[in-house]
């Protein structure tokens, strides 16, 4: 079958997004930049989005959540420390080739370990739409460290 038989596979089929035409008009949560690679309006995706986030050396965001949505956090380059909870009273810390899964509703925020080091990472939801609810949240002083125990292989 020719492309003229069945042009749609042309542009409904596979896209390649360059790391260079990301789309920073998303939704944003103070003290990072999220870039939008893959969603429901650039790409048509049902049920994912995908794009980078970028924490400043030092820097750290606000508190919020993603509502309903699943997220991975990819960590590329730096260390990214993780709290999280009703009052950000846990901690964990990743590093270049670590993943982060965030369920849905959980406050957290990111904040880059590294005082003169970027924080790049790929950010995967579980909807093509991107959602951010920005939370108030005081957090505690001394948050508790958590380690992930693997389920399977323990």
């Amino acid at each position: 079958m020719s492309e003229q038989d069945n042009p749609r596979w042309k542009h409904d089929g596979v896209r390649v997004i360059p790391g260079n035409a990301l789309d920073p008009n998303t939704a944003q949560t103070p003290g990072m930049d999220r870039k939008a690679a893959v969603d429901f309006a650039r790409a048509g995706a049902q049920k994912l989005w995908a794009g980078t986030v970028t924490i400043h050396a030092g820097a750290k965001t606000g508190a919020h959540h993603h509502g309903p949505l699943e997220s991975i956090i990819f960590v590329v380059r730096g260390k990214a420390r993780m709290r999280w909870g009703e009052k950000l009273e846990f901690v964990a810390e990743a590093g270049p080739g670590d993943f982060i899964f965030v369920p849905p509703y959980v406050p957290h925020q990111e904040i880059n370990a590294l005082a003169d080091e970027t924080l790049e990472c790929v950010l995967v939801r579980s909807d093509g739409q991107a959602i951010a609810i920005n939370l108030d949240i005081d957090g505690v002083e001394q948050p508790e460290e958590v380690r992930w125990i693997d389920p399977i292989h323990r």
